[in-house]
């Protein structure tokens, strides 16, 4: 049996992180459903690729949330080592959707929860947002005039101008019951930087409500986060299972609806 002094097990942890085999992001198959996609529906379709989670929540997967947050705000030296080794895997993979043609790259993490941020905005500013840049200007030397989008659930209201100020094009999912992501603010604010996707409430509105009111709300948001452009509709996650099937049909059918007598 031995003992490894305490202040030496960052560096342990550090040394296995280096060393350790990671997927590779450009493995023999990888991109054959990629490819596949964008042949079949790159010439009439705008052509999404996805590479959430991109390093935050991957991370925490690894190691644990409540540890793992721990030891960010303690600014353990494992970290930022552990972020920069998924960061790059999945930058590398959305260079490769990019280079096959994508035409927005999808990345996210989730930052907020339904009452603010899951951390401190200068936390946030110190650890994530000069990665995320990176990130965005490497996605731009493959493509100049690729669209940008972070997923990111919950509150964010404090780093929506840092996404602006680092090239962020467009901000799903605009989660409209969490704290201050209030549509009507988020257009009058920050419509002139930001294509919005999402906005469609599946807390409440598409579970419980009537088919005639999901409808009425459905333009109400169109008229709102749309007004002038710049705005994908979507709900603000996956619906969820305890939706009626008629209270997707009318989220479905107001969009049909509104889109025939705009």
């Amino acid at each position: 049996m031995f003992f490894i002094p305490i202040f030496e097990i960052s560096k342990v942890i550090i040394y296995y992180i280096e060393r350790y085999d990671f997927p590779d992001p450009l493995a023999k198959g990888r991109f054959t459903a990629a490819k596949q996609a964008v042949k079949k529906y790159g010439r009439d379709y705008g052509i999404i690729g996805d590479i959430e989670t991109s390093f935050f929540e991957t991370s925490w997967y690894l190691v644990g949330l409540e540890k793992f947050l721990s030891d960010l705000a303690c600014e353990e030296d494992y970290v930022p080592v552990l972020m920069d080794r998924v960061m790059h895997i999945n930058t590398e993979i959305g260079k490769q959707l990019i280079e096959l043609g994508a035409d927005i790259i999808m990345a996210g993490d989730d930052f907020g929860t339904q009452t603010g941020m899951l951390l401190n905005p200068s936390l946030w500013r110190r650890h994530f947002k000069r990665r995320i840049e990176y990130m965005f200007q490497e996605f731009r030397k493959v493509n100049p005039y690729i669209k940008t989008a972070w997923h990111s659930c919950g509150s964010i209201l404090p780093i929506i101008p840092d996404f602006i100020e680092i090239g962020l094009d467009i901000l799903n999912p605009i989660q409209p019951l969490a704290k201050g992501m209030d549509p009507v603010f988020l257009k009058r604010e920050y419509g002139k930087d930001l294509v919005f996707c999402g906005g469609i409430d599946i807390q409440n509105l598409l579970p419980t409500g009537k088919p005639e009111r999901i409808k009425k709300e459905i333009k109400k948001i169109i008229d709102v986060l749309g007004s002038g452009g710049g705005y994908i509709i979507a709900p603000a996650h996956n619906i969820q299972a305890d939706t009626p099937v008629e209270n997707i049909l009318a989220f479905f059918e107001a969009v049909k609806q509104y889109q025939t007598s705009d």
